[in-house]
């Protein structure tokens, strides 16, 4: 199975050394990298320099993380693609322990792992179509089947991996979970920071899309992200 690794970065000169060592570290490498520089204005130009013709790096106006993915996506040529943030450490059997997930499940579209956020440990739970309805509990960061990609929704502010696994399994698709942790964010970014507010009208928006009802628990986690934030 020949797997694309695509990372959007805007202004990750920071962290993605450290995202991009993990890549190449991996027991099972990937055939291709493509790192879409987002609009940066930090010289993340200069900082891909060193990994030469390891990478393939394009670079597009400002756009935001879900057009980003989709322009890696479409010079792509595997048969798996990877969407990894600028900002992660991928453990080493990442790679191998998701494609030969996806290999020993043929009916399957996406593998998907546990991680580390903000210190916190994120299971990674059975695949339940109906578990999605209520809330998302998979990552980004999961190998999807190229034929099974729908693209990323970039009219979205927020939770377009949510509304991909949604759109994935109203066609039928599912997914399969790897029970170990296979990476860990290495910074918190902004989406801790941004508050309940623009939480409650992201969901509202998933929910209208998908004809899903409102639920008591989408104010609840609205309130703690408020808290953690300390914006309303």
């Amino acid at each position: 199975m020949r797997i694309s690794v695509i990372i959007p970065a805007h202004n990750a000169s920071k962290t993605i050394i450290a995202t991009l060592r993990s890549v190449f570290s991996q027991s099972l490498l990937a055939d291709e990298v493509i790192v879409v520089d987002d609009g940066s204005t930090d010289d993340l130009e200069k900082t891909l320099a060193p990994f030469g013709d390891r990478i393939t790096a394009i670079k597009t106006p400002r756009c935001g993380a879900a057009a980003a993915r989709n322009a890696g996506a479409s010079i792509a040529g595997g048969e798996a693609l990877f969407f990894s943030d600028a900002d992660l450490e991928l453990y080493p059997t990442l790679f191998s322990k998701l494609s030969q997930a996806l290999e020993e499940n043929p009916d399957t579209a996406f593998a998907y792992s546990s991680f580390i956020w903000l210190g916190k440990v994120f299971k990674a739970r059975p695949f339940s179509a109906t578990e999605l309805k209520i809330n998302n509990y998979i990552s980004t960061m999961s190998l999807i089947r190229r034929s099974a990609f729908p693209g990323f929704d970039e009219s979205l502010p927020r939770f377009q991996d949510w509304d991909l696994w949604l759109t994935l399994t109203e066609r039928g698709a599912k997914g399969v979970a790897v029970p170990e942790v296979l990476f860990r964010v290495l910074e918190a970014g902004t989406m801790s920071r941004r508050g309940g507010l623009s939480r409650i009208l992201a969901t509202r928006r998933i929910r209208k899309k998908h004809n899903l009802p409102w639920r008591f628990s989408d104010l609840w986690l609205a309130l703690k992200e408020s808290f953690r934030s300390g914006k309303l």
